[in-house]
């Protein structure tokens, strides 16, 4: 076996250790609340757990790894809860936190766990840009009315300068020149971050991309809505418009120059959060050193 099959091994033994613990902090919460809990099954797992409690409607969502990055988790996934609340009882298409059991955030055993309506995907297709795009503009139109507090673009100023804390303790992740290279990108891009420099704000869904809308018998619903921040409406048009198609089915929507800013710090994000975590997912490897020498290339 070669080093990176081994690292990929201990990766995957990892991965397996954290899923049985999630299952057990969500069953052990679930029934502790009075559901009965007798198949629990493993919907998807990556930096967090998706597990359906059958035979309940509900899903718990265990926040694993990405807890790693944002710290207090809590406090993001109280955002995620409320926010989609909200949205639910204003009758926009979300998957609505849970009514069988409190939906937390709960925590059990260094795990945040949250419960969610079961809906089960009708097929894997993808929604077609123009449709995501309208609805986009049609779920920006009901969270303008949310009147909690969120934060100013909370993914990137939160996990950027986390990632390259992590990074830099580590040291021996990634070499000095390109841990600096990721600083200075940064540095450059934070000043255009401020509110004073950004324009108008609202509330936005913070992870708009295609995958976050599930295919359901009567159309589709937006989910994840852990990075809910505040910010202009271009950062979630440039995590779903790759072509124009979208942008173009959105009433009103900006240029697609405009959203440049917003596409380099998406990028920046994917890199140094895939670098910091990468211990945690060694596969990510050829992916993240693509992006970061395009990054180099630039200069």
């Amino acid at each position: 076996m070669t080093d990176f099959e081994q690292t990929l091994e201990q990766a995957r033994q990892q991965h397996i250790e954290l899923t049985q613990r999630a299952v057990a902090a969500a069953t052990t919460i679930a029934r502790a609340q009075g559901l009965t809990v007798d198949d629990p099954g493993v919907l998807a797992q990556g930096c967090g757990v998706r597990i359906h409690l059958a035979p309940a409607p509900v899903v718990a969502r265990v926040s694993t790894l990405t807890a790693l990055m944002r710290a207090p988790i809590g406090s993001w996934l109280a955002r995620e809860v409320e926010v989609a609340a909200f949205l639910a009882s204003r009758g926009a298409p979300v998957v609505p936190p849970s009514d069988a059991l409190p939906p937390g955030p709960h925590h059990h055993e260094g795990l945040c766990v949250t419960f969610w309506r079961y809906v089960p995907a009708t097929s894997d297709v993808l929604p077609e840009a123009p449709l995501a795009g309208r609805m986009l503009a049609e779920l920006h139109a009901v969270l303008r009315d949310y009147p909690g507090p969120l934060p100013l673009l909370a993914p990137p100023l939160n996990d950027i300068p986390r990632a390259l804390e992590r990074l830099e303790q580590a040291g021996d992740i990634l070499p000095a020149d390109s841990l600096l290279l990721l600083r200075k990108r940064y540095e450059r891009l934070l000043p255009q971050l401020s509110e004073s420099a950004l324009g108008p704000l609202q509330p936005l869904h913070g992870d708009a991309h295609v995958h976050n809308l599930i295919p359901v018998a009567d159309g589709w619903l937006w989910n994840d809505f852990e990075d809910t921040c505040r910010g202009p409406i271009g950062w979630d048009l440039a995590s779903m418009d790759s072509d124009g198609q979208a942008l173009a089915a959105y009433p009103g929507a900006p240029s697609r120059e405009s959203l440049e800013l917003f596409r380099q710090v998406r990028r920046l994000h994917a890199i140094t959060w895939g670098y910091a975590l990468i211990r945690q997912f060694p596969d990510w490897g050829p992916h993240v050193a693509a992006m970061l020498e395009a990054l180099r290339q630039e200069g």
